[in-house]
């Protein structure tokens, strides 16, 4: 506790104009971990009489500290160290000692993390807690089951709460569909372009990714049926909303025909809807499809990575092997992370961060369009990335490393490409994770970049 290290301080007089210096040792503990983040101060008084210094120097000490960005008060609370803020983004000029993420794609907005204290306040009360510290299973609980369909439902579509089973995380749960529907050695087809982690999860469970062919739509139901005359597939995976990384989103009659061919082959799909919060106007294939399709959604992009929890809304026939995947796995979700989504669900926290995010997804969009509008840029307003196909005679490994001297993080076409699939000279930007004005000088400079020759490059 803070109030505990402060007992352990010697009292020493201080006057009344050296309060920097008390400041600045009190800095100094923050910034070396003694004191951390969410720990609470004392009283002004209570500080001031251990320190034997005036109330009026006590007071100086908490603004001098407030000012500096080191601890934040909360009306009767009292006043607490802050976390660390966020590192600020680099000049953009060579060399680069710190970079801009354009990699990962972790949305946070303004206000969230004050929306998400509050809806979470009574879980931390003593009684509440000591439920949540209990265990759950996968099937979660009843009041969790019911929020979580409220949250997948669209265009007309509601899950049965009784299919909803829950995971830590999605990734979590889309490793457990897929140990569920293909075992090892079995084969899985994908988009030829897919998300990246989907290839390490495969290789860890021994399944083969096929890819299958895409157009400006989306996954070719063809391509399904070709891929399956050759020899048998298990599965399929597929975005049908803002597919990563070239943020397709399928219309209605794509995914009727997909459904179509799935019933025709008696196929499963593992649908991933985890961008789908950004683009909800459609029904999910596990719509069209109830009884082939297996839902994976999560809120780490609703919220945060560190916010997560898991789930998948899955047909009745595959429900059992679905459930021991995931608790042979160890995947089965933490009561007290259920309990928190719970309650942000409930108090309607997480529809309002997902609809901020919506709105910084498109003036995100409107920057690339400011930006790299004169080059060959795939991408959609509510997405949070964007495909980028790059000019002669550039080469998406040699822009990459040009980026990277930069102080830019960008991923290469070939981190999505399946198997021997040819990955196109491209590039993919994720748009999330900077500031806002750090991601605009950032997409600037790499204008700059590819408006230049390599062979420039190489002469500096």
């Amino acid at each position: 506790m803070f109030s505990e290290q402060f007992s352990d301080r010697p009292e020493e007089e201080t006057d009344v104009d050296d309060y920097l210096r008390v400041a600045d040792e009190l800095a100094a503990d923050i910034a070396a971990g003694r004191l951390r983040p969410g720990d609470r101060l004392p009283p002004q008084r209570e500080f001031a009489r251990r320190r034997a210094i005036a109330a009026s120097t006590a007071a100086r000490v908490y603004k001098e500290l407030s000012r500096r960005g080191l601890t934040v008060g909360e009306v009767g609370r009292g006043t607490f160290v802050r976390a660390a803020g966020r590192v600020p983004g680099p000049a953009l000029a060579e060399p680069a000692g710190t970079r801009v993420d354009l990699e990962l794609n972790h949305p946070v907005v303004p206000g969230q993390a004050e929306l998400l204290a509050h809806g979470i306040g009574s879980l931390l009360r003593p009684d509440v807690l000591e439920s949540s510290m209990r265990p759950v299973g996968v099937a979660g609980t009843p009041s969790a089951r019911e929020l979580f369909a409220d949250l997948l439902a669209r265009a007309g579509w509601r899950p049965d709460p009784e299919q909803v089973l829950f995971a830590g995380n999605g990734r979590q749960a889309i490793a457990a569909a897929m140990a569920a529907l293909a075992p090892p050695g079995s084969r899985l087809g994908v988009e030829e372009l897919t998300y990246p982690v989907l290839k390490a999860i495969a290789n860890r469970l021994g399944i083969t990714l096929v890819p299958l062919g895409v157009d400006e739509a989306g996954l070719v139901p063809e391509a399904i049926e070709a891929a399956a005359r050759k020899a048998a597939l298990n599965a399929v995976y597929l975005q049908p909303t803002l597919h990563n990384p070239l943020s397709t989103t399928m219309p209605l009659d794509r995914r009727a025909g997909i459904a179509d061919v799935l019933e025709r082959l008696g196929l499963h799909a593992i649908e991933d809807a985890v961008w789908s919060f950004l683009d909800d106007g459609l029904p999910p294939l596990a719509a069209l499809a109830p009884e082939r399709t297996v839902l994976i959604d999560s809120l780490s992009k609703r919220l945060a990575p560190g916010l997560t929890v898991g789930c998948a809304v899955v047909p009745r026939a595959l429900s059992s092997g679905m459930a021991t995947a995931l608790r042979s796995g160890g995947w089965a979700p933490t009561r007290f992370a259920l309990d928190a989504a719970a309650r942000w669900l409930d108090d309607g926290a997480v529809r309002s961060v997902g609809r901020a995010k919506q709105r910084d997804a498109a003036a995100r969009q409107e920057l690339v369009a400011r930006h790299l509008g004169g080059f060959s840029i795939r991408g959609v307003p509510n997405s949070y990335y964007c495909w980028w196909e790059l000019p002669h005679p550039w080469r998406a490994d040699t822009f990459v490393a040009a980026a990277a001297r930069r102080g830019i993080a960008v991923t290469p076409a070939a981190a999505f490409a399946v198997g021997r699939y040819r990955a196109p000279n491209a590039v993919r930007l994720g748009l999330a994770s900077p500031p806002a004005e750090a991601l605009s000088q950032a997409l600037g400079t790499l204008a700059e970049l590819a408006g230049s020759a390599p062979d420039d490059l190489m002469a500096e």
